[in-house]
C-alpha cells in the first residue's frame, strides 16, 4: 500500500512541475511528466474518461485517474522473469460499452510461462478487473525468460493481432507448429478467424498471421488499418515490417545483423518467399513500442511512424517511401522510450522506464 501512496503523491507532484520543452521537425513540443515513480513501467492504455492504465512489468496494473493512482486488482498470475512479466494493455474500442480491457503477460506453463491474452471488464471505479478470461496462450512455452514479444492490437474488424518473439529458440520462427516468432490473429473470444491464412494448412497453428519474426515489442495500426511492428534484432538488424497475412519475415534465415558472437545470421540479407523490412537500423536502437500518428495536432506528422529506443534514448520518426528515420526527438525524458501512444485528443504519450514516468507531449 505504501507504494501506491507514493505514486499517488508523485502524480500530484507531476501535474505541478514545469514541462520540458522539446525542438523537433514540426516546432517546438511541450513534454509533461504525467506520472512518475514507477517500477519497470511496460505499457500504457488511455481510457476515454481520461484515466489512464499502465502495467508494471512485476504484475502491477495501476489506474489513474485525477491526479490519484491506485493498483487494480484482478490482474492474471504471470511469470516475472527476465523479459517477462505484465506486459501489454490495450482498452477495447468499445470500451465505453463493455469497459472491456486486453492484456498481454508471461502465463506460467508446465516448464516456464508462454505469451498469453487475456481479456477482462474494469470495474467503474477502476479498481478490479472482474470477468478475466485468457483466450490465448502460445504453444509450447518454454523456461527461456526471452522474448515474449507481446503487444496486442485490435484491428479494425475487432480481432485481435499479438505479436509473439521466437524466446531464445531461433529455428522456431520458421516452424509453423508453433508459436515462437509469430504474429496471431484471434477473435475476441479467442477463436480462429475463418479467413486466418493457414486455417486449412496440415500442422499449422491456425491462430498464425505472419512468422519469421524474432522479438516484436512495437505495433501499431496505421489510418488503412494495415499492421506495422518493430522488432528487435541480434546485433544490428532491428526491423519495422508492414505485417502481411502469410507471409513470412525472414528470421533467423534472412538478418541484417549478426550475432552477438559477430558470426553471420543464416543466409545473408535476402531470399526469395521472405520478405524484406520497410526499415532496419545497424546499429540496433533496441525498437519498442509503435505508433502511426494521425496528424490532429502536427498535421506534417501524418502517417509518420513513432518508434521508441530502448538503446539510444530517443523517440525515431520514420517516413517516406522507402520509409526512413528522418527524425529523433530526445531529451532528458526520453530515456529508455518503452511504450509510445496517441490519446484520442492527438497527444503523444511515452513511457521512460529509465526515468520511471510517463510523459505527454503536446503543442507548445
Amino acid at each position: 500500500m505504501l507504494r501506491v501512496f507514493t505514486i499517488l503523491f508523485l502524480v500530484f507532484k507531476a501535474a505541478l512541475l514545469s514541462a520540458d520543452v522539446l525542438q523537433t521537425s514540426s516546432g517546438p513540443v511541450r513534454v509533461t511528466p504525467m506520472v512518475e515513480g514507477l517500477d519497470a513501467p511496460w505499457a500504457i492504455g488511455i481510457l476515454p474518461n481520461q484515466g489512464v492504465l499502465i502495467t508494471e512489468r512485476d504484475g502491477k496494473l495501476l489506474y489513474v485517474a485525477d491526479g490519484k493512482a491506485k493498483s487494480v486488482k484482478g490482474v492474471p498470475d504471470v511469470l516475472a522473469k527476465g523479459q517477462g512479466g505484465l506486459l501489454d494493455v490495450t482498452v477495447a474500442r468499445d470500451f465505453s460499452q463493455t469497459r472491456e480491457i486486453f492484456l498481454t503477460f508471461s502465463k506460467p506453463q508446465r516448464g516456464g510461462a508462454g505469451t498469453a491474452l487475456a481479456v477482462a471488464r474494469l470495474s467503474e471505479g477502476g479498481d478490479r478487473l472482474t470477468n478475466l478470461r485468457v483466450i490465448f496462450e502460445a504453444v509450447p512455452g518454454g523456461s527461456s525468460g526471452r522474448h515474449y514479444g507481446s503487444r496486442v492490437v485490435e484491428a479494425k474488424d475487432g480481432t485481435l493481432f499479438v505479436t509473439i518473439g521466437d524466446r531464445g529458440e531461433r529455428p522456431k520462427a520458421q516452424d509453423r507448429s508453433n508459436h515462437n516468432g509469430t504474429v496471431i490473429r484471434v477473435n475476441r473470444d479467442g477463436s480462429v478467424p475463418g479467413d486466418n491464412p493457414f486455417v486449412q494448412a496440415s500442422g499449422v497453428r491456425p491462430e498464425i498471421w505472419s512468422y519469421g519474426h524474432r522479438n516484436p515489442q512495437g505495433a501499431g495500426l496505421d489510418a488503412r488499418g494495415r499492421l506495422w511492428i518493430s522488432e528487435h534484432g541480434a546485433k544490428g538488424g532491428d526491423e519495422v515490417n508492414l505485417v502481411q497475412p502469410g507471409s513470412n519475415y525472414g528470421w533467423p534465415v534472412i538478418s541484417y545483423g549478426v550475432h552477438y558472437s559477430g558470426d553471420k545470421i543464416g543466409e545473408g540479407t535476402a531470399k526469395p518467399g521472405m520478405e524484406q523490412p520497410e526499415h532496419y537500423w545497424d546499429p540496433s536502437i533496441a525498437p519498442s513500442g509503435l505508433m502511426v500518428y494521425s496528424g490532429k495536432h502536427w498535421s506534417d506528422w501524418k502517417g509518420d511512424i513513432f518508434v521508441g529506443s530502448l538503446k539510444f534514448d530517443y523517440i525515431a520518426r520514420l517516413a517516406g517511401s522507402p520509409l526512413r528515420e528522418v527524425e529523433q526527438i530526445k531529451g532528458p525524458e526520453t530515456n529508455r522510450v518503452r511504450d509510445i501512444v496517441e490519446a484520442p485528443d492527438g497527444s503523444i504519450w511515452f513511457i521512460s522506464v529509465g526515468e520511471g514516468a510517463v510523459y505527454r507531449m503536446t503543442p507548445e
